[in-house]
């Protein structure tokens, strides 16, 4: 059976009908930098032209890329068309405070992310799961939605921080815009959240694909140096870890494995963590969840696209993960491999195991405050996540054939 994209709440209809006002005149505006630079000027009190000039080479370069891709391939709606202006306006507004915070402290630079772990995999392997766990130990700090959505001002926040509720407006509105994406996965201000969104501020990052259709970014950033995102990924930890007691940082992002190299050589001495799943159950899972995130922004959404996609895209990624792997690109003291199938099974057994492996101590006070998390956090809590491989388009042995060689090495 096909998949049918989710009825929309009667609050989106109305807006999509282009009769609500201010949504539709925002809606109606180009998706231009010069656009989006008068926005951030108006609210930081400067020009426009100071605005752009506080963005690098690196990041014109991605934008004159991403904003014609938004504007001529996404087939945006009026609700994602305005939801798109609040998200190009926020990272803009954030860029530029990122940049003058560096530029106003220079000891920011000095700061030291040690020995990062790094919680690695495609998506829907068990890497959110894994990295919810692994924040319980008081040892590790995980980001949290509104830090990466909010990094700037310098400073720790107080609980009444604006920029948490912004964070959950910003986070929240795609869930309650497209009913599913709530039971596939979660996001709230505080809840942690992964790394392609402090990624995003380079303009070079995969959280652009999972939102909207837009194959000439895709193409343009499959043959893009990433150095620059992890450039401003390393800023931001270093911003949220200025003025707090030290603690190891617990990351997690499936897109790390397509940029392995750039991810070791931004932080030389990190710890990874990957997860293992079945790629037939992995690839109807995650285009269910990117159709129906993309569901949020438009009414045109190709689920054979997006499943067509995954397979090349992992494919790729996963049979180089393999080549690694085999050229031991890791000493296993910095690195552990765990499957989906094992942590359904036996959480606390693949935690403690991924411990001794990477030496690091679990206390018994940790290990238990993890094994409560998941019994306060089952599969499903959220609701049930039906998909299917046959939804697809693709054909299984082919496909298959083609993750065989990862399957052979890390399920078998």
């Amino acid at each position: 059976m096909a998949w049918t994209p989710p009825p929309r709440p009667t609050w989106v209809e109305q807006i999509n009908s282009g009769d609500i006002w201010p949504i539709s005149a925002i809606a109606e505006a180009p998706l231009t930098l010069d656009h989006i630079a008068g926005h951030v000027a108006t609210d930081l009190g400067c020009s426009t032209s100071e605005v752009i000039g506080e963005l690098d080479d690196a990041s014109y370069e991605a934008l004159a890329v991403l904003l014609p891709a938004l504007e001529n391939e996404a087939r945006l709606n009026v609700l994602g068309r305005w939801i798109t202006h609040r998200y190009l306006t926020r990272l803009l507004h954030q860029r530029v405070l990122i940049e003058r915070t560096f530029r106003d402290n220079s000891e920011l630079t000095n700061i030291i992310i040690k020995e990062p772990w790094v919680v690695a995999g495609a998506p829907r392997t068990g890497t959110t799961i894994l990295h919810e766990v692994l924040i319980n130990d008081p040892a590790l700090r995980g980001p949290q939605g509104w830090e990466l959505l909010f990094p700037a001002p310098l400073g720790e926040a107080s609980n009444d921080d604006p920029r948490i509720a912004l964070a959950d407006i910003e986070l929240r509105t795609p869930q309650t815009a497209a009913s599913g994406i709530v039971a596939i996965h979660e996001y709230s201000a505080r809840m942690p959240k992964e790394c392609l969104s402090a990624m995003s501020f380079a303009f070079r990052s995969e959280e652009f694909v999972a939102r909207y259709n837009i194959p000439s970014y895709v193409t343009w950033l499959q043959q893009c140096d990433m150095t620059p995102a992890y450039a401003i990924h390393k800023r931001v930890l270093q911003m949220l870890q200025y003025g707090t007691t030290l603690r190891r940082w617990v990351l997690k992002s499936p897109v790390h494995l397509h940029s392995l190299d750039v991810l070791l050589a931004t932080y030389p001495d990190a710890k990874v963590s990957f997860t293992h799943r079945d790629p037939m159950l992995v690839l109807p899972s995650v285009t269910s969840l990117l159709a129906n995130l993309r569901w949020a922004h438009s009414d045109q959404v190709s689920f054979t696209d997006i499943g067509r996609y995954h397979a090349e895209l992992y494919s790729r990624s996963l049979d180089k993960l393999v080549d690694l792997d085999s050229a031991s690109f890791l000493p296993t003291d910095r690195c552990t491999h765990s499957t989906h199938r094992q942590f359904l099974d036996d959480a606390p057994d693949v935690i403690s195991a991924i411990y001794t492996q990477l030496g690091v101590p679990l206390p018994e006070s940790t290990r238990t405050a993890m094994v409560e998390y998941l019994r306060a956090h089952p599969q499903g809590d959220k609701g049930g996540h039906s998909y299917s491989f046959d939804d697809l388009g693709l054909n299984r042995d082919y496909e298959m054939r083609r993750f065989s060689r990862y399957v052979d090495r890390f399920l078998s």
